[in-house]
């Protein structure tokens, strides 16, 4: 069975002033380098079969190179605690517009639509259901996070194997942009 998800990797050297900010909360299991990504679509479990499928159909998504910004940070809660610390991305609506398509892309191949609200950000660390913190000062001291404009000219399927020291994501599919610069 494979794990799979589709997203961006941001380039290096923004990965690198994630990784600089990392650090100073309480139990915070920070992201390593090869884990920043920006999600586009959670796909979930899939046999090879499926994988397949799901690997030709996302070959047919068509869009033009576009570029992103940091800009801020969050947090996600559950159960009234802090789940997830993480960057956010400017501006959504591009990346929103290719989440749907991708997900229409699933669809075709068989996986049942996404029906969550889409908030595209980069998860920077997560937090054990025990908690952690507080994220206060963290927060405080990195809410001006922005970058210069960096392009992004390909989304990637990736699959993700659990081991003992956290999740590993490796590349099964690159799609590179295929149309003209917006």
């Amino acid at each position: 069975m494979h794990r799979l998800f589709v997203a961006i990797r941001p380039p290096a050297d923004i990965r690198a002033r994630l990784l600089s900010l990392m650090g100073g909360v309480a139990g915070a299991r920070w992201q390593d380098d090869d884990q920043l990504h920006i999600t586009l679509r959670f796909v979930g479990g899939a046999d090879t079969h499926q994988a397949d499928d799901l690997a030709a159909a996302l070959g047919t998504v068509r869009f033009a190179p576009f570029a992103l910004s940091l800009s801020g940070l969050g947090q996600f809660e559950r159960k009234g605690r802090v789940d997830t610390l993480w960057a956010g991305v400017e501006p959504r609506d591009i990346l929103t517009q290719l989440h749907r398509k991708i997900d229409r892309a699933c669809g075709r191949a068989g996986f049942a639509a996404d029906d969550r609200a889409y908030l595209p950000h980069i998860t920077l660390a997560r937090f054990s259901r025990t908690g952690g913190g507080p994220t206060d000062t963290f927060l405080a001291s990195h809410a001006g996070l922005s970058t210069p404009p960096f392009l992004i000219d390909k989304f990637i399927l990736f699959e993700s194997r659990l081991t003992q020291s956290g999740a590993r994501y490796d590349i099964a599919v690159v799609y590179p942009a295929d149309l003209p610069a917006i």
